[in-house]
């Protein structure tokens, strides 16, 4: 695809494009920046359906193998500020080959395990690191750098390539370990995101300028030039900076609670929940494969709405939807699937990520330039809840036998976090921090 801009006074109009083609490379870097997602999200998928075949092959307990599945959380958290500032730093397409790599190693090493702390050494660590170069702060990178119109929309499509992950991935991980073994099953995630690293070599940019083109909805600006400082200074300057703020910490809190309430919990114990009722372990996984299904469309019209309704009513009415569905959860498990556990799932499956356009946007309200990396830590947040919670909730189950209390308590939580969401109204005018030094490269400006 060849693009011929029409340049006057340094700068060009979106409709002064010449193009082959009527489609904006934006879409075609979009477009790519999901399937990545996808490949990254297959290992998403693997914890929950694996508790119980390494508990009964290795004797492990639920609460050991849980606290691997918090260390890849954890990390999978922790790593997106930085994941953030070193593409302003180095790129994007290098970042994410260099993350896809590391899911596959991390993923495919596991079939030579044999002790508990390997599982949380590439459980944990490796995928964990992997993952979170992928994870939300490259959706708000993405958004940023090629989008001006459209960003909630395509924040949410983005978004959604994780639930699409798991919607593509979850049953088939299930079958392969149900009748060939966990280790098929990792391997087929090694696969995946190997394969995927092809595509972005060759069709992911990193800015728009590198095809002389502007934003989607913008006007074409040359990048700034590369700062001196590192990564780890980028991330902390941002998180210093924002850390000073009340909004910060609401959306952190916020954030940390939804967390806990998705991947935390429903991700990894779902479906233990579901078998220590009997369900079947594949009908349990197909259940929370539909939970992507919904989840797809719910958060690409949370998306849409973003645009159009404050954000602030948009995460107050999500998390408080969700306490409620949560509340009813252990009165619907039972051996087989009934019309009330459907409707949860179609429930809770249109809130399951719906939070993160709104919080993506109240990041760049608030925080201007920095938003992406403000934002990457409002996600480490995210996941140090969902940390703390699949472990917590092991406990639960290896100390009372059931799950049910995990399920009220994290009900609780997210009627709070509608509360901190509220509560963002009181400071709906701060003042964006100024960008300062140390960004490779400004989104461009609404």
């Amino acid at each position: 695809m060849a693009f011929r801009p029409l340049v006057q006074a340094g700068k060009c109009s979106q409709n002064l494009f010449v193009t082959k083609s009527r489609i904006h490379p934006a879409w075609l870097v979009a477009v790519v920046a999901f399937v990545a997602l996808v490949g990254a999200a297959g290992f998403r998928a693997t914890p929950s359906v694996m508790l119980d075949p390494l508990h009964n092959e290795f004797g492990w307990s639920l609460g050991t193998i849980s606290s691997a599945v918090s260390v890849n959380l954890l990390l999978y958290g922790l790593t997106a500020p930085f994941a953030a500032a070193l593409m302003q730093r180095f790129g994007i397409r290098r970042v994410v080959t260099v993350a896809l790599l590391l899911v596959a190693s991390g993923s495919g090493l596991t079939v030579f395990m044999q002790a508990s702390w390997q599982l949380v050494l590439l459980w944990g660590v490796l995928v964990g690191v992997g993952t979170g170069s992928m994870a939300l702060g490259f959706v708000a990178t993405i958004t940023g750098r090629w989008f001006v119109k459209q960003r909630g929309l395509v924040t949410g499509v983005l978004t959604a390539g994780g639930a699409a992950g798991n919607l593509v991935f979850l049953p088939v991980l299930a079958q392969l370990t149900q009748h060939s073994g966990w280790r098929t099953a990792a391997l087929t995630v090694t696969g995946a995101a190997l394969l995927v690293v092809p595509l972005v070599l060759w069709r992911l940019r990193d800015h728009p300028s590198e095809l002389g083109v502007g934003a989607f909805g913008g006007e074409y600006e040359e990048p700034k030039p590369i700062a001196p400082q590192g990564a780890v200074r980028v991330a902390f300057g941002a998180l210093r900076e924002a850390a000073r703020t009340r909004a910060f910490w609401l959306l952190a809190g916020g954030f940390a609670i939804c967390g806990a309430t998705t991947n935390g919990l429903v991700g990894t114990h779902f479906i233990p929940a579901a078998h220590d009722h009997g369900m079947g372990q594949t009908t349990a996984a197909s259940l929370l494969a539909l939970v992507g299904v919904f989840d797809i469309a719910g958060t690409i019209a949370s998306g849409w709405l973003t645009d159009r309704v404050d954000s602030r009513i948009l995460l107050g009415g999500y998390y408080f939807l969700r306490g409620l569905s949560l509340l009813v959860l252990p009165s619907l498990f039972a051996a087989t699937t009934h019309p009330s556990m459907l409707l949860f799932i179609l429930f809770y499956g249109l809130d399951w990520v719906a939070t993160v356009p709104p919080t993506v946007a109240l990041c760049r309200e608030h925080f201007g330039e920095r938003g992406a990396v403000v934002f990457g830590w409002v996600f480490a947040s995210h996941q140090i809840g969902a940390a703390i919670a699949a472990t917590a909730a092991g406990l639960v189950r290896d100390q009372l036998g059931s799950y049910t209390w995990a399920w009220y308590g994290a009900g609780a939580l997210a009627i709070l976090a509608s509360l901190l969401s509220l509560m963002l109204f009181a400071g709906k005018r701060i003042k964006p921090i100024a960008p300062g030094i140390g960004l490779a490269v400004a989104p461009v400006k609404a």
